[in-house]
């Protein structure tokens, strides 16, 4: 399914998202094994960052991990199809989408023009 039926088929998800928590857009990112870039995407999202608003994602297909250091601790939550998560705007996480990343989700932002990866420079483990 392309990126538009996508988000046709999960329009009245992500319009109750959009009006209970105050989003604006959304759009699909999808990355599969043969994706050119999977490597540098990769090594991208497993560096530490925080975003100035939440980020949230609903995975269509298959799966992905986000770290999310808290304390001395870190917090491995792995979505798959089905799942939505939402890490706080200004929480240090990174995400892992394995070396042959096959993923689909829905991103829903409020400010998709200002949404970028500040990046801590922290190291991770993974």
């Amino acid at each position: 399914m392309d990126s538009d039926s996508l988000l046709s088929h999960f329009q009245q998800n992500i319009e109750r998202l959009k009006q209970q928590e105050g989003y604006t857009a959304a759009d699909v990112i999808r990355i599969t094994p043969d994706h050119p870039d999977k490597q540098a995407l990769r090594e991208k999202f497993l560096q530490e960052h925080t975003h100035s608003e939440d980020e949230v994602r609903f995975f269509v297909t298959g799966s992905g991990t986000f770290f999310v250091p808290l304390g001395d601790k870190v917090f491995r939550l792995t979505c798959e199809a089905g799942d939505l998560l939402r890490v706080p705007a200004n929480t240090r996480h990174w995400f892992d989408c394995g070396a042959q990343p096959d993923f689909t989700a829905i991103r829903i932002f409020t400010n998709p023009t200002g949404w970028v990866g500040h990046f801590t420079g922290q190291k991770t483990f993974y």
